[in-house]
C-alpha cells in the first residue's frame, strides 16, 4: 500500500467526457465523472466504503461468504476508481476480480492516482460490459456485481432479460448476481429492474434505505440475485441497520412484490 499518495486534484479529459478528482477534506479522493460521483478512495485504507450502497453490498456479500479465505472469483461491470474491487481483494485476499470499465483513460487515471491491487488479484478490462459478458466462459464466475452507470443512468443494454442470462450463465451454481439499481423517487425503472432480475433468478433480495422503498427519495436499490440460498441471516439485518445510513432489506415474497406489475425489460 502507497505511504504517501498524493494525486493531484483537477478535472482530466477521459475517453467518455471528463473526470474531476477532489480532496474530501479528511483523506480521501471523490471521483465524479461528467458530473455524477462514481468512486470513492481512501488512500491509506482500502476497507473505507463511503458509498452506502457499496457497504450494503459488502454487508450481503460477507454475509453469503464469512469466511476470509474463501477464493472467490468476482466480476465487476463499472470499475471507476475500482473502490469496491480494492475493499474485497483486501477482505479475501485469496480472491481475484476483473474490473470491466469502458472508458479507457479513466482506468489508467485510476492505476496511476491510487494504489490498487495488481493482476492476478484485481485486473482491469477495458471494454463494454455486456460484450465482456458474452465472451466468458459459463459457470466461471462465483459473482457478478453490476454498477455501471453512464452519467446517472445505467446503460440500458445492461438491464434487459438477454443481458440477465448472459450473467446466470457465467455464474457458478450458487454464485450471486449483485445489482446496483439508481432511479427517482417513483421508482420506475428498479421495479423494472427487479421483474427482470427476478424473471431469470430464482431468488431476489432488496437493499436500500426504507425511504427508498417508499418512494420518497432518489437513490439506489441494492438487489442480490440468485439460484440458491441468499444471505437473509439476522446478523446481516442487523449490520444493515446498525449502518450510518440504516438500511431495510426485503426478501422472499415481500422482494418480488416490490416490483409490482412492472413488465420485465427486453432488448
Amino acid at each position: 500500500m502507497a505511504t504517501d499518495p498524493r494525486p493531484a486534484a483537477g478535472t482530466f479529459e477521459i475517453s467518455t467526457g471528463t473526470a474531476e478528482l477532489t480532496h474530501d477534506g479528511v483523506g480521501g479522493w471523490l471521483l465524479s465523472v461528467n458530473g455524477a460521483q462514481s468512486s470513492h478512495i481512501d488512500p491509506f485504507d482500502p476497507q473505507t466504503l463511503e458509498f452506502e450502497y457499496m457497504r450494503q453490498m459488502a454487508a450481503a456479500i460477507e454475509d453469503a461468504y464469512p469466511d476470509p479465505e474463501t477464493r472467490l472469483r468476482t466480476l465487476h461491470l463499472g470499475a471507476a476508481a475500482c473502490a469496491l474491487p480494492r475493499y474485497l481483494a483486501h477482505r479475501y485476499p485469496q480472491s481475484r476480480h476483473v474490473a470491466v470499465e469502458i472508458d479507457a483513460e479513466l482506468a489508467r487515471l485510476a492505476r496511476e492516482w491510487f494504489d490498487l491491487p495488481r493482476a492476478p488479484r484485481l485486473r482491469i478490462r477495458v471494454g463494454d460490459a455486456r460484450e465482456v459478458v458474452s465472451a466468458l466462459t459459463e459457470q466461471t464466475r462465483d459473482m457478478v456485481i453490476r454498477d455501471a452507470f453512464a452519467e446517472s443512468v445505467t446503460p440500458r443494454h445492461l438491464m434487459t432479460v438477454e443481458f440477465t442470462e448472459a450473467v446466470r450463465r457465467v455464474l457458478a451454481p450458487g454464485g450471486l448476481y449483485i445489482a446496483n439499481c439508481g432511479d427517482r423517487r417513483a421508482l420506475t425503472s428498479v421495479r423494472a429492474e427487479v421483474a427482470t432480475i427476478a424473471s431469470v433468478f430464482g431468488s431476489v433480495e432488496l437493499i436500500a434505505d426504507p425511504s427508498m422503498f417508499k418512494g420518497r427519495r432518489s437513490g439506489n436499490i441494492v438487489v442480490v440475485a440468485g439460484d440458491g440460498d441468499l444471505p437473509e441471516s439476522a446478523a446481516l439485518q442487523r449490520r444493515l441497520r446498525a449502518d450510518p445510513e440504516p438500511a431495510r432489506m426485503l426478501t422472499g415474497d415481500e422482494a418480488v412484490a416490490f416490483a409490482r406489475s412492472a413488465a420485465p425489460l427486453r432488448d
